[in-house]
């Protein structure tokens, strides 16, 4: 079947079934043109629960899916391959992180929402890359535990005057962009701007203009007047980018910053799992009711 005809059974389906799909920003293009919503993992976890459809296919990787099965339990969430993870979120478990809040008696474990929902339960609050400062400044403790991601712990702890303490994991994609790479694509491109992932190497993020989410680089990327602009973050974002702003361009920091797992999801995977209702996620009430918890409590912050 041609991607024509794909695309086409994929919108006869949805009407039928009552169905959206939700593509996060690093999804390869053509998963993206079929998305009812492209987003960040939160506002993609929010919009399932805003929209009215009975059925989310989940375009991103399994803790996306799983937050957005937590913020709209009534609905069934759908993730067109179950074997697309996230290592950086399995740096960490549950168990680990009870052992560890144990030797930091009277601190707050703060958890970017890049963890499993296990792990989510277990935390005090979540943060996103965008609020993770505000949310570490809102708590009543002057010692905090951040995990999993070192790196967007260290620039956390770049912005607040308490004391963290993170725990040692990391996204791989953002680990391979290099201090090296950021000077090489300003030498190429000497009128750009360089915007990087908060989850990028403290010596990158020293090189950069600008450090922000996907979702601000979105943003930003309207809103901005310049022409040139070189992006610290996995390459899949710059599709949506350049779409959506053709007179600008966008350049990837490391040319193979991108991630395996998100790149697994293609208009086949999105077709069988929505024709089959297939490799739907579930998370225990137990479970989704204390993380849910830890994610209100990010939101009213």
């Amino acid at each position: 079947m041609n991607k024509e005809k794909i695309r086409d059974k994929i919108t006869k389906l949805k009407k039928e079934k009552n169905a959206a799909i939700l593509a996060h920003n690093y999804q390869i293009g053509e998963v993206q043109d079929v998305a009812d919503y492209i987003g960040d993992s939160l506002g993609l976890s929010q919009k399932a629960a805003q929209v009215e459809a009975k059925v989310i296919v989940f375009c991103g990787v399994h803790f996306m899916a799983e937050t957005a099965k937590i913020l709209a339990p009534e609905k069934t969430i759908l993730i067109p391959d179950e074997r697309a993870g996230c290592p950086m979120a399995d740096m960490i478990t549950a168990s680990e992180l009870r052992e560890w809040k144990k030797n930091y008696p009277g601190s707050k474990a703060v958890c970017y929402v890049n963890t499993t929902a296990e792990v989510k339960a277990e935390c005090d609050i979540c943060c996103t890359s965008s609020n993770a400062v505000k949310v570490v400044n809102s708590l009543n403790a002057d010692e905090i535990l951040f995990a999993p991601d070192k790196n967007l712990a260290a620039y956390v702890a770049r912005h607040t005057k308490k004391k963290i303490i993170p725990w040692d994991g990391y996204c791989y994609v953002h680990r391979y962009i290099k201090d090296r790479d950021i000077k090489d694509k300003r030498n190429l491109y000497p009128e750009a701007e360089v915007w990087v992932h908060p989850e990028c190497l403290p010596e990158v993020i020293d090189l950069a203009d600008k450090v922000l989410s996907t979702g601000k680089m979105v943003q930003e990327a309207r809103k901005t007047k310049k022409k040139e602009i070189i992006i610290g973050t996995e390459t899949g974002i710059i599709y949506r980018m350049k779409k959506e702003n053709p007179t600008k361009n966008f350049y990837p920091a490391r040319d193979v910053a991108f991630c395996f797992n998100m790149k697994k999801i293609g208009l086949g995977k999105v077709l069988t799992s929505l024709e089959n209702m297939i490799h739907k996620v579930e998370v225990s009430l137990e479970v989704s009711q204390k993380a849910r918890g830890s994610i209100e409590r990010m939101i009213e912050i």
